[in-house]
């Protein structure tokens, strides 16, 4: 018995509250339905179609309302595009995986093999062109040789020419003195402050058996760097002693000091101190 009463007050309980949570929520529905319809919840009079409405305002809202499933619905275009491309991805890995394989076979080889004969190439046109090199600057220096050949080939012809003519002015002449002269005098430089001279003696005797004897010096006058004047005298009266039958050539180097330049350069012939002949180069 105890427990059918208790069992009868649950009930009793259970259906008291559900009568009151339906009329809240029809309390509430109504009011919200007056808003809506711009009424006044308090004056609000119940007509049949305000009666309709709530009914199914309760029956849509309330706690009979059927369960509503919300799902998104995607379009079908986009369902195309996706997979399409993850065909065209599922392609391309497909693609890459067997071609991959192909490449890194054969075709592999192959490409090695080209490339070791264009490595073949690249290395036998260099060596092609080393050896053009190697040929041309040979082809240079030959012809540098040449030249200098030529340059030395032709001051030997100016030579044997001087020569020449001073082998005409030692023929003796019938009543002619002997005499003796400065035939050639030249001053080559070397560098800033050195030259070379070169000097060219000759002998015309009047009779077979002659000669001269006789002291040749060369003066050369420079100018210092304070604008002081100065001469050299080569090479001494020691040094310089000749003996001429026909010709003789002689030459020295002038060693000026530094900064020094140079302005003449005299070459004379004495005999017993005196002056006999002397010749000023040409600089």
């Amino acid at each position: 018995m105890g427990g059918f009463f208790v069992c009868g007050h649950r009930v009793i309980i259970g259906s008291l509250l559900r009568g009151v949570s339906e009329a809240m929520l029809s309390w509430l529905s109504e009011c919200f339905a007056a808003v809506f319809l711009a009424a006044d919840p308090i004056s609000l009079m119940p007509t049949p179609a305000v009666s309709l409405r709530l009914k199914r305002f309760r029956h849509r809202f309330g706690i009979s309302a059927p369960r509503v499933v919300v799902r998104s619905v995607l379009p079908r275009q986009w369902v195309l595009f996706f997979s399409f491309l993850a065909a065209a991805v599922f392609a391309v890995v497909i693609w890459v995986f067997h071609f991959g394989g192909f490449l890194g076979g054969s075709q592999l080889a192959d490409l090695k093999e080209q490339l070791r004969a264009q490595q073949g190439e690249l290395a036998l046109l260099r060596s092609s062109v080393g050896t053009g090199q190697n040929a041309v600057n040979m082809e240079r220096a030959a012809q540098q040789q040449l030249v200098a050949r030529i340059q030395e080939l032709e001051a030997e012809n100016s030579a044997l020419k001087e020569d020449m003519l001073i082998f005409e002015r030692l023929i003796p002449v019938a009543g002619q003195e002997s005499l003796v002269r400065i035939e050639s005098f030249r001053v080559l430089s070397e560098a800033s402050t050195r030259y070379r001279y070169r000097l060219l003696l000759a002998y015309q005797a009047a009779q077979r058996g002659g000669g001269f004897r006789g002291v040749y010096e060369v003066v050369a006058a420079y100018r210092l760097p304070d604008g002081a004047l100065r001469q050299l005298v080569l090479p001494g009266r020691k040094d310089g002693v000749v003996e001429v039958q026909h010709f003789l050539r002689r030459e020295g180097v002038i060693e000026l000091p530094a900064g020094a330049t140079l302005i003449s350069v005299e070459a004379r012939l004495l005999q017993a101190g005196k002056l006999v002949t002397k010749q000023v180069a040409n600089l």
